[in-house]
């Protein structure tokens, strides 16, 4: 065994496709993250209001139905 340094420089591999894939993923689940958390905020409040949210009365015309 030699006591002298090494001359071989360790070079780092470059990223492979899966490791970009696996960046670029986690970028964007950190995005939609944000994004829900916004939209949350947003209509956070109204969640458990039901008087906003009470549906519109639906007439339907009765002078063509038959009974039997």
């Amino acid at each position: 065994m030699s006591t002298l340094p090494s001359t071989d420089k360790k070079t780092k591999q470059p990223a492979s496709v899966y490791t970009v894939m696996l960046f670029l993923s986690m970028l964007f689940m950190l995005l939609a993250v944000i994004a829900m958390f916004i939209e949350f905020r947003r209509y956070g409040p109204q969640l458990y209001n039901t008087q906003e949210a009470q549906p519109s009365v639906m007439v339907m015309p009765t002078d063509n139905v038959r009974i039997i």
